[in-house]
C-alpha cells in the first residue's frame, strides 16, 4: 500500500513542477493566478501523502495553516488584478 502512495507522491511532484513552469511562463496574469493556487493544492497534498507514509497527524496543522494562506493569497491576487489595489481605502474625490 505503501508503493502506492509513493508513486501518488511523485505524480504530484512532476505536476508541481509543471504548475512552478506555468507560473513562470504563463501568459497573462490570471493564468499565473491559477497556477499559483495550483501550487498550494500540489504543496497540501504533498504534505498530505507524507503525513500518511509517516503515519503522524503532525503535519495536519501545516495543511489547514498553507490552506489558509493559499486562500488569502488566491483572493488578494484576484482582487489586484481585476481592481488594481487589494486594500479598498473609501477615498472617493
Amino acid at each position: 500500500m505503501k508503493i502506492l502512495f509513493w508513486i501518488a507522491l511523485i505524480f504530484v511532484v512532476i505536476s508541481m513542477a509543471l504548475f512552478v513552469y506555468r507560473l513562470i511562463k504563463g501568459p497573462t496574469a490570471p493564468d499565473r493566478v491559477i497556477a499559483l493556487d495550483a501550487v498550494g493544492v500540489a504543496l497540501i497534498s504533498m504534505i498530505g501523502l507524507l503525513s500518511v507514509l509517516v503515519e503522524t497527524n503532525f503535519y495536519l496543522e501545516i495543511i489547514l495553516l498553507l490552506a489558509i494562506l493559499s486562500f488569502i493569497g488566491t483572493v488578494a491576487f484576484s482582487k489586484f488584478i481585476e481592481k488594481g489595489e487589494i486594500f479598498d481605502r473609501g477615498d472617493s474625490d
